[in-house]
């Protein structure tokens, strides 16, 4: 018999203090991986670029945030989504560091 399973909660377990971005994996299957990612004002370093092998579509869920890409910065509020090609450069360029930013990231 399988048991049923447990209920988890996206805002559970996330630290008071924040001295650096958080990332958890919620579900991984083959190649599809779901984060749940935390930020309160972090950013990519200077001069870093994310080039991924993977696509990735992001939810800001709470929190704003700022994605820069080669040509363009895109502004996040709460239900923005965006999906991003595998390959496509791109960057965190700032968070509020008011409250916590939480992106759920799935790459596939």
């Amino acid at each position: 018999m399988t048991s049923a399973p447990a209920a988890s909660n996206l805002f559970e377990a996330i630290p008071a203090d924040l001295p650096e971005e958080i990332a958890r994996t919620l579900l991984q299957s083959g190649s599809l991986r779901i984060e749940r990612i935390v930020s309160k004002g972090h950013c990519s370093e200077d001069g870093f670029w994310y080039d991924q092998a993977q696509a990735e579509w992001v939810l800001l869920v709470q929190g704003s945030a700022k994605l820069q890409f080669e040509n363009r910065t895109l502004s996040l509020e709460p239900g923005d989504h965006v999906n991003i090609p595998a390959h496509v450069k791109h960057r965190v360029a700032w968070t509020t560091p008011a409250v916590e930013t939480i992106w759920l990231a799935i790459f596939y």
